[in-house]
């Protein structure tokens, strides 16, 4: 099996794997509860937010455990939306991000709040500038991802989230960083935000599992009521297991950080060598892009075809974001690309076990398939 869609998930490592089963079955105790099994458990949950504030360099008091990246993003947009309604109802947003901060919007547009959408240029990034011209005194929030999750541009959002103030010095500034999150450095405190989204089964943690970040002293009213767990922002009990192998994850992905880097970054320039040789085939990702995630275009063989055609022969590959669910994706419409040129997108995204072997099957495999498919009109 060639597994080349790391940007939807990944492999759960052994050690995150062994961390959790120790928790379900030795440590399993309820971790509000106060003899000592319970107190053993929340050890567990305070050593795992530890980590995640070092590796974001925050505060722990400032990491917020939730089920992942889609419920920290909801709880980003809606709960600084709710906050602080009565100071303003402008919210700007990228038009690239993910479909839990964009569908997120949608339901404060619905509900009266002004939504307004900062564009791309050519490269993918959303720039400073372009955010800018959209903030004005009335806007509560800005949402600038970090790193987009279908062809891997790199915002600069410690410019944005700087531009953004001198327009309106109140503004929250929240950033999902999910993709980026343990691939490059990501320091809260450099990049000015706010608020801040990450995700543990992009990391080989389990699914199920993420954090948000939210800077002391910021306004952001929670989603869930119901206990005291987390200081009643995230109310419930805490799913320690989870929590434990997310800290595990971060910890090993902490050491190998650089070293997994320089490797992805050598799998990148071969496969794009390859698929450069490859007369059809245009390449979406750009070099300023996280070296992690290549997209590109066969311009003749419709995505879910050529898809079905690599499982085939176990090689898995994405035609975009995997909460997309086979939709057209908004990501290079916004790059105003070409309709054949979306309709024949692949994702491919590495992690450090991947080899130059299986990129070289790969790209044999879409040679194949390029020759054999049917080609689109």
């Amino acid at each position: 099996m060639i597994y080349l869609d790391n940007s939807a998930t990944t492999k759960v490592s052994k050690n995150a794997a062994d961390k959790a089963l120790y928790m379900m079955c030795e440590n399993f105790g309820n971790p509000s509860s106060l003899y000592s099994l319970g107190f053993s458990a929340e050890l567990e949950i305070k050593k795992a937010r530890h980590t995640i504030a070092l590796a974001l360099s925050s505060k722990d008091g400032e990491i917020f455990f939730t089920s992942g990246g889609t419920e920290a993003n909801n709880t980003a947009i809606l709960g600084v939306a709710d906050a602080l309604k009565r100071r303003g109802n402008k919210i700007v947003i990228s038009a690239i991000e993910h479909s839990s901060v964009l569908e997120a919007a949608q339901s404060l547009e619905n509900n009266g709040f002004e939504v307004v959408f900062a564009k791309p240029d050519e490269r993918g990034i959303v720039t400073s500038e372009e955010v800018s011209r959209l903030v004005d005194e009335k806007t509560i929030l800005v949402s600038v991802m970090l790193v987009n999750n279908e062809i891997g541009s790199i915002m600069d959002v410690a410019t944005i989230a700087a531009a953004a103030r001198r327009k309106s010095k109140n503004v929250v500034v929240h950033c999902d960083a999910v993709q980026g999150f343990l691939k490059i450095p990501v320091n809260v405190g450099r990049l000015g935000v706010d608020v801040l989204s990450v995700s543990g089964h992009k990391i080989s943690a389990p699914k199920g599992i993420g954090a948000i970040y939210v800077k002391k002293g910021t306004r952001i009213n929670p989603r869930f009521f119901g206990g005291e767990q987390q200081n009643k922002f995230r109310p419930g009990t805490e799913n320690s297991a989870f929590i434990a192998a997310f800290g595990v994850a971060c910890e090993d992905a902490l050491k190998t950080m650089a070293e997994s880097y320089k490797k992805v970054k050598e799998l990148n320039a071969h496969l794009v060598s390859r698929l450069n040789e490859i007369e059809s085939v245009t390449i979406n990702s750009n070099e300023n892009c996280l070296p992690y995630i290549v997209n590109f275009s066969t311009n003749l063989v419709k995505s879910e075809t050529m898809l079905h055609f690599l499982e085939k022969k176990e090689i898995f590959v994405s035609s975009g974001s995997a909460c997309a669910k086979g939709k057209k994706s908004h990501v290079l419409s916004a790059l105003n690309l070409n309709d054949k040129t979306i309709d024949t997108a692949i994702r491919v995204s590495f992690n450090c076990d991947n080899t130059l072997e299986e990129i070289d099957e790969l790209v044999s495999a879409v040679k194949e398939g390029i020759d054999t498919l049917q080609h689109i009109k």
